[in-house]
């Protein structure tokens, strides 16, 4: 009788320090959390942009996600459709997410045909869609950090992280384990392939949810982080 009476509370006692335990390990690495890098500063605001329906915003106070259709947007279909169908309907919902997608002059009324294309299935209310004359466009793009140039028809595959102070996101070092311990020489990644699937449901998404979890540790109070900066990094290199 009085070891079942013990067995009971022994069973009480673990069925109640579980939980406990497993919450403070928890605790360490929701605190510790690798942020998300500022890989550039001063991106250009949407000045004398020409946004459809006159649905305007800023990059100021969003988090934003930037990419660039140039000449002929409705031949760059799918790079939209992969972030309408892998990041737009994933994040839609969360405070301060938008998309802004931007074309050259020219090229109002293809841009307006690939948002009917994609506003079937939603009301693209976080999706801003705008053009603008050639040197502005690349103005914005090239305040950008990125691996890759426009093409001859100003279009890029590459879409891009910015934060609500204007500040680009990304990867200072993006090698994996095996890389690293061989030593090999750092990757950067600073934005992120439309085209690739796997880079966007991989790294992409990955890397918004860091910067989410930024900006709610941050409205907590409780985040207590030094953001690594790339130019930073460069400077101390060259001394």
């Amino acid at each position: 009788m009085i070891n079942k009476f013990y067995s009971k509370w022994v069973i009480l006692g673990i069925l109640f320090l579980l939980p406990v335990i497993f919450l403070l390990f928890l605790y360490p690495s929701t605190n510790n959390y690798n942020t998300l890098d500022i890989v550039q500063e001063n991106i250009h605001e949407f000045d004398s942009l020409n946004f459809v329906n006159n649905n305007a915003t800023t990059l100021e106070n969003n988090i934003t996600i930037l990419n660039f259709l140039g000449d002929d947007p409705e031949n760059k279909l799918t790079s939209v459709l992969n972030l309408k169908e892998l990041v737009y309907d994933k994040f839609k919902g969360f405070k301060k997410f938008q998309i802004v997608t931007i074309s050259s002059k020219n090229s109002e009324y293809g841009l307006k045909n690939v948002k009917k294309k994609i506003i079937q299935s939603d009301e693209l209310k976080y999706w801003f869609f705008a053009n603008t004359d050639l040197k502005n466009y690349r103005n914005i793009f090239e305040s950008l950090r990125s691996k890759n140039d426009l093409d001859s028809l100003n279009y890029s595959s590459q879409v891009f992280i910015v934060d609500k102070l204007k500040n680009q996101r990304g990867r200072i070092d993006d090698r994996d384990e095996d890389q690293i311990k061989s030593d090999s020489k750092m990757i950067g990644l600073y934005s992120y392939n439309s085209i690739l699937v796997s880079e966007i449901k991989k790294k992409m998404n990955d890397d918004i949810r860091i910067l989410f979890t930024e900006y709610r540790q941050k409205r907590k109070g409780n985040f207590n982080s030094n953001i690594r900066r790339l130019d930073n990094l460069e400077s101390n290199e060259k001394k």
